[in-house]
């Protein structure tokens, strides 16, 4: 008895051991049971080690990944970024809480990337750690490894944590707890997404830690597009959000424990920038991730009206009061190229076959007072105008 104590104590506390390049292992057939965590806060170079080992792990083994992402909006495959995050405010420092120990280059802005993976957009920062668990399509299972993160999350005090039906992890907190004054309250602290390929799924999440960034994530991902904008992408679904208020290294031991005692005892080796980057593969996947042709010309098809139309017949808002009278435009864009545009109230040169996140200043092209406006809404950001939108209004820096 004194032995099994021993070894499942051991279980319960990972050694994070740098013994061998992650690359050389990850597919051998012997290594049945893997965990790696990432030293790297490069949310590109992170997703790229992630479909690396998910390409290249061995096909009956299972895998755990942890990694924290510098700031960055991470929008899913299927999903278009004009109409789930405010690009204007991306590139705009000062807009970031400062996270104790972070450079002081550290606030520059907020990265876009759309991962190869579904579901919906997260904004990461510090104070999130990422977890992914990859395993044999036949064994998966959406609850399995939320279930494994939220035993992790219970050994650590945070007893109030549970699966919802949407597999998210969510925090109930208690009426006496609750700042709203009211009755007891559910918040999300953790989404989930999922790819699965004929004999590997994956699996992968975000969990919201100790983020200073909680109050802030909103203006982030509201599109002042929205409302003129309908995609036959994927749609975000939003939740109340709260921090589980637990360290990054103390959730960082824990999963890989409960990991270690679902699968058998494993030492969670360290990945580190330098390393990643010598894997041919994984810096093939990096490229891919940061090229435009992939954040952008992966959006499916949407269109853009500033007034009802067959296609969308919603309401829209009361137009700036700057815009002509007659003003009125509507677009159909196919991988992020507008193929169809009608422009009415201005004068303007053709627009049609442009790439809309290539356009720098739309002034240029459909005349000052509308290309201000779409500026805006598109998040174009010419060098002499720091003009920003905000849901429908606009706020001059």
């Amino acid at each position: 008895m004194a032995s099994l104590n021993r070894l499942l104590a051991r279980s319960r506390v990972p050694r994070l051991a740098n013994i061998r390049r992650f690359s050389e292992a990850v597919s051998h057939p012997s290594n049945r049971v893997q965990a790696y965590v990432s030293r790297s806060s490069d949310p590109y170079l992170n997703l790229s080690v992630e479909h690396y080992l998910l390409q290249k792990s061995a096909p009956e083994s299972v895998v755990l990944f942890l990694y924290t992402n510098s700031p960055c909006v991470v929008i899913g495959r299927n999903q278009n970024p004009w109409l789930e995050v405010n690009l204007g405010l991306l590139n705009r420092a000062g807009l970031l809480a400062k996270t104790q120990g972070s450079s002081d280059d550290a606030d520059e802005g907020v990265a876009l990337v759309r991962r190869r993976s579904g579901g919906g957009t997260v904004f990461h920062d510090e104070g999130n750690v990422n977890y992914s668990v990859i395993c044999p399509s036949a064994a998966f299972d959406r609850n399995k490894h939320a279930e494994m993160v939220v035993r992790a999350l219970r050994s650590l005090g945070a007893e109030s944590t549970r699966v919802n039906e949407r597999h998210d992890i969510v925090l109930d907190v208690s009426a006496l707890a609750s700042s709203s004054g009211g009755g007891a309250e559910t918040y999300k602290i953790s989404g989930s997404a999922y790819k699965l390929t004929r004999l590997r799924s994956l699996h992968h999440g975000t969990c919201l830690l100790s983020t200073p960034n909680l109050s802030r994530i909103s203006q982030f991902l509201r599109s002042p597009a929205e409302p003129f904008l309908k995609s036959r992408g994927v749609d975000s679904v939003r939740s109340k959000i709260q921090n589980v208020r637990v360290a990054n290294r103390d959730f960082e031991e824990a999963v890989v424990a409960e990991f270690g005692g679902m699968y058998g005892d494993v030492d969670a080796e360290i990945i580190t920038a330098g390393e990643a980057r010598h894997v041919p593969d994984v810096m093939k996947g990096y490229e891919e991730l940061k090229s435009p042709k992939w954040i952008y010309e992966q959006t499916p098809r949407f269109t853009f009206a500033t007034h009802p139309t067959e296609e969308d017949p919603r309401e829209r808002p009361d137009l700036p009061d700057y815009l002509p009278k007659d003003f009125k435009a509507s677009l159909v864009v196919r991988h992020g190229e507008i193929v169809e545009a009608n422009l009415s109230g201005i004068s303007s040169s053709s627009i049609e076959s442009v790439q809309v996140h290539e356009v720098g200043d739309w002034r240029a092209m459909i005349g000052d007072s509308a290309g201000r406006w779409f500026n805006g809404i598109f998040g174009a950001q010419p060098d002499q105008d720091r003009t920003l939108v905000c849901t429908h209004d606009v706020l001059t820096s």
